[in-house]
């Protein structure tokens, strides 16, 4: 009997501790799991762009085709989430970086920080120079924090117009390192298809475990203009007056955004349209500068913010006031983000029944296209 009276104690007592764990802050287990966000199923692209005096229509087209690429990637889901995205740039092939370097220059280390991503790539200037594959490869591998999670997406995509076989480091050691990291390699070579086969760019794709693919790098970019392209613009421009800026870097960063969406409508009308899709996303978060991202993720505390960041309209109100007044723009934002989603779902109809051939050789076609093969391995769809 006392055996049995213990055993119920035994029991009762684990029950207790197991209702405990689970029921003792559930506030606290939510930001816990917004907070270990990088443990989260990653898609990670590195992109390796030459640098080169030849290259500016390369350069042109990342430009002109980021944020399609981007919005193509927040459609992608692995086991029913949507993974995070994080984007690196490196520079390579051009006089102006230093020789010791292998001409070799990291742009920005992995990001999910859209806007600094853009702003980085808008900064990218042509000049002559060597292009050395293997090195830039290597050095990526070296600096760069690869997803280790089992559907994490690692991915380089290195495109350029000369040898692959340049360099001190041979490109043959550098992608075996990669394939040792379970990152994928995919060669973009910017002119003829046979060419790049004899400079080994397609021997590499085949190391990599990746695609060799061959564009046009000069081809002028075919706008499709739609019926819905005006409304999302618009909508844009009623998204952008959600945002509150907050803390020391806050101005400076939303300044950045403005700059970014002025950087796109100099593009063309559709850069800026893609864009604004993008904003509309999850992808698209700033709560290190915006109380409204930040109040989405209970990562603000009211009452220790300083009043002197915040725009002047606002820094005579209480905590209690701002938090209403962020409450007032995330239902709006929400509202507009909404309508650009759907205009978003009618757009991309329009655009499929109007797509033709000549877009199959541009960058972000040929990009998009490898990415969805080699995500399938990794339970991703679309």
């Amino acid at each position: 009997m006392k055996s049995l009276k213990l055993i119920t104690l035994l029991i009762l007592s684990i029950a207790t501790l197991s209702c405990t764990a689970k029921t003792k802050d559930p506030i606290k287990k939510d930001k816990l799991a917004l907070n270990s966000s990088p443990d989260k199923t990653t898609i990670k692209v590195a992109l390796l762009l030459d640098t080169s005096n030849s290259m500016d229509g390369l350069i042109d087209q990342a430009k002109a085709q980021l944020w399609k690429i981007i919005n193509e990637l927040s459609y992608a889901k692995c086991e029913h989430e949507t993974p995070n995205l994080e984007i690196a740039l490196y520079e390579y092939g051009n006089d102006r970086l230093e020789k010791s370097d292998g001409f070799v220059r990291q742009v920005i280390n992995f990001s999910s920080d859209l806007d600094e991503i853009s702003e980085k790539l808008f900064s990218l200037t042509t000049n002559g120079g060597s292009e050395y594959c293997g090195t830039v490869i290597h050095q990526s591998l070296k600096d760069l924090k690869w997803g280790k999670n089992k559907n994490d997406l690692n991915i380089i995509f290195i495109a350029g117009n000369e040898p692959f076989t340049q360099g001190n480091i041979d490109f043959n050691d550098a992608i075996t390192n990669a394939k040792e990291k379970d990152v994928t390699v995919n060669t973009i070579f910017c002119g003829d298809y046979q060419n790049g086969i004899n400079g080994k760019w397609k021997a590499g794709a085949i190391l990599g475990k990746g695609e060799y693919m061959n564009i046009n790098q000069n081809k002028r970019i075919v706008q499709i203009i739609t019926p819905y392209d005006d409304v999302i613009i618009q909508l844009n421009q009623r998204l952008n007056k959600t945002y509150i800026y907050y803390g020391s870097k806050g101005r400076s960063y939303s300044a950045n955004q403005s700059m970014q969406d002025d950087n796109a409508l100099k593009m063309n009308k559709e850069v800026s349209v893609t864009r604004a899709i993008s904003k509309s996303k999850k992808i698209y978060n700033n709560a290190k500068w915006d109380l409204v991202d930040a109040e989405q993720e209970e990562t603000v505390d009211y009452a220790k913010i300083d009043k002197s960041t915040l725009s002047k309209d606002l820094q005579n109100k209480s905590a209690k006031e701002l938090k209403k007044h962020v409450a007032k723009l995330s239902k709006e934002r929400a509202e507009i983000q909404k309508l650009i989603s759907e205009n978003d779902t009618k757009r991309r109809k329009y655009i499929a029944s109007h797509k033709n051939e000549n877009t199959k050789d541009e960058l972000e076609s040929v990009m998009i296209k490898a990415i969805k093969k080699q995500a399938r391995s990794k339970n991703y769809s679309w």
